[in-house]
């Protein structure tokens, strides 16, 4: 528990709460916060084509945020609060179990505790990962939005949304299909909203903003991912649903974010570097979906987990091979 004197104002949490969705895609600016939380309304609220009209998502999202942001600030670090660092995890939760389960009391009450609950996972699993300079990234709301979902098959009053969770669609692949110009740019959009389980184009562009308002190269990155996904998507004749929902390419922009602009400087070098791993994250998406599709779980954010590890690992070497040249 942190013993550090609380002398902050209440602009001061609500500032680290609005960080903290701004952290889901690297970003501790409140401001690029706030576009993503009202992105995340935009596309729940409005109908198609331009949102999935899922309010209870949107209320989700900001709540698992409140919750997670607040539980960090009692029982953890204040200055991880500040950064937004609780909070990111949560919003996620929110915005997963209501896009898989149905509003009722008892998912509220499985949102609030698994929200909370990233607190502890992420204290955790950061400690597991430091050795390897690493962090556990969105693992923690991945492993409890998982164990939700995976409790809703037991759980009588955890009622999925619409079909049942392990009830996947006959796929359609992209073979033959042809794009127009306007539905690769939709598609593309649709690749950054993902991040946040939300289907609409209106909310990308909000993404994009935010993160421009923050990083422009993170916006770049996020944008060029986004746009190899979708790419080698249809290239290789993935899913047509799910090319239309975006479903591709909200890991690769996550990685994209990662290692092009957060972890790794800019440059030449590491330009291609990160452009490996945005490609390897699609394989990933592609593997880890077939992989999870018996028990009927979506890969959430695993494959950005997965390829970041990877491509921080030599981060991780070059740095000791460093300290070992000095002494």
């Amino acid at each position: 528990m942190s013993t550090q004197p609380n002398n902050r104002s209440f602009a001061t949490y609500v500032n680290g709460t609005l960080k903290g969705a701004g952290q889901v895609m690297f970003q501790g600016s409140a401001w690029t916060g706030l576009l993503i939380i009202i992105g995340i309304f935009a596309g729940c609220y409005l109908e198609a084509p331009y949102g999935e009209h899922m309010p209870v998502v949107a209320w989700g999202a900001l709540a698992g945020l409140i919750v997670s942001t607040a539980t960090g600030y009692i029982f953890e670090s204040k200055t991880d609060g500040d950064q937004g660092l609780w909070g990111f995890n949560g919003i996620l939760v929110g915005c997963a179990v209501f896009t898989f389960l149905d509003n009722t009391v008892w998912s509220w009450i499985a949102m609030i505790i698994g929200s909370a609950l990233t607190v502890v996972a992420r204290r955790g699993l950061n400690n597991v990962f430091a050795p390897f300079k690493t962090t556990s990234y969105t693992f923690p709301f991945i492993l409890i939005s998982w164990l939700i979902l995976l409790s809703a098959r037991d759980m009588a009053h955890l009622t999925p949304a619409g079909e049942s969770i392990a009830s996947l669609p006959t796929e359609i692949t992209s073979g033959d299909l042809q794009y127009t110009f306007t539905d690769l740019v939709v598609y593309w959009l649709k690749g950054i909203s993902q991040v946040f389980l939300v289907n609409s184009w209106i909310t990308g562009i909000f993404f994009i903003v935010g993160l421009a308002l923050c990083s422009r190269w993170a916006a770049f990155w996020a944008m060029l991912s986004a746009a190899v996904a979708l790419f080698m998507a249809i290239f290789f004749g993935a899913s047509h649903p799910d090319i239309t929902e975006g479903l591709y390419g909200f890991s690769p922009v996550l990685t994209g974010i990662a290692v092009g602009c957060t972890f790794y400087k800019p440059g030449l070098k590491s330009f291609f570097y990160s452009l490996s791993a945005v490609v390897f994250t699609v394989f990933v998406q592609f593997g880890m979906d077939i992989l999870l599709q018996p028990v009927g779980l979506a890969t959430l954010t695993a494959p950005f987990c997965i390829a970041t590890w990877i491509f921080m690992l030599p981060m991780y070497k070059l740095q000791e091979s460093r300290q070992k040249s000095a002494h």
